[in-house]
């Protein structure tokens, strides 16, 4: 008995239909293996959150 890369859960699957998504599947790993996304110089999120600003602001901030 030889094993297998892939298992059906349920249903049948002719050695075609398993032979295409084998290929689809080979195809997707090669090309997400060849392209690393490049990092960006920052970090962390460019906005604020609310919840973290101070409850109180001043009658005459700009913030309003």
């Amino acid at each position: 008995m030889t094993e297998s890369l892939l298992r059906v859960e349920k249903g049948h699957a002719e050695p075609e239909e398993l032979a295409a998504i084998t290929a689809i599947l080979m195809a997707r790993a090669a090309n997400r293996s060849g392209a690393v996304a490049p990092a960006h110089g920052r970090s962390t999120a460019g906005w604020r959150r609310l919840e973290r600003t101070p409850g109180f602001r001043a009658p005459h901030s700009w913030q309003g």
